[in-house]
């Protein structure tokens, strides 16, 4: 999707506090592959120093992990990473995740981070919401329909573990599974 051969791709792990487990994962799997894959941890910047705006806007394409999507939300308004990320989205570098890295384009998604199902906004980049985990996780889909019909969400979309919706711009171009029936 970036049109690069060997494309620049970093990975932010805030969601789930920069677990060493999600970052290793990651770099297994990308580091098999025709890239170049970088990780952003806001937890340790005095540590890596790394300026996360140059880094993140350096990048053709920015992969964010699952978690709390409230707290990488909030972490990431601290750190100005919600500004930036609109800014990489503007400057066409590629933005994927998934969980709590997937809903947080949208308006809104439906998070676990208080403990029980509830929305949560997110960065507005795409239109409408999302709710993820439809079936592995479900008390998400019946707070996500509470939350449409109450106007606490806009409405758009609940998708099983293993789809994925792509967008081009602010206009969905196609869904797509790994899984059959998901």
């Amino acid at each position: 999707l970036t049109e690069r051969r060997e494309p620049k791709i970093c990975f932010l792990p805030t969601a789930s506090g920069d677990q060493r487990e999600q970052v290793i994962r990651f770099h297994e799997r990308f580091s098999r592959w025709p890239c170049e894959p970088t990780t952003l941890s806001l937890f340790h910047l005095g540590r890596d120093r790394i300026d996360p705006q140059a880094h993140l806007l350096s990048q053709d394409a920015i992969y964010v992990g699952g978690g709390s999507m409230r707290n990488m939300l909030a972490i990431w308004r601290e750190h100005g990473i919600d500004r930036l990320m609109r800014a990489a989205w503007e400057a066409g570098i590629v933005l994927a995740g998934l969980s709590a890295g997937a809903m947080c384009w949208f308006e809104g998604g439906i998070s676990l981070s208080g403990g029980r199902p509830e929305p949560v906004p997110g960065l507005g980049l795409l239109p409408g919401s999302l709710s993820v985990h439809r079936t592995s996780e479900p008390g998400r889909l019946p707070a996500y329909r509470r939350a449409m019909a109450d106007g606490a969400l806009p409405g758009g979309y609940a998708l099983d573990d293993s789809v994925a919706l792509l967008f081009v711009g602010r206009r969905l171009a196609e869904i797509v599974s790994s899984q059959p029936g998901a």
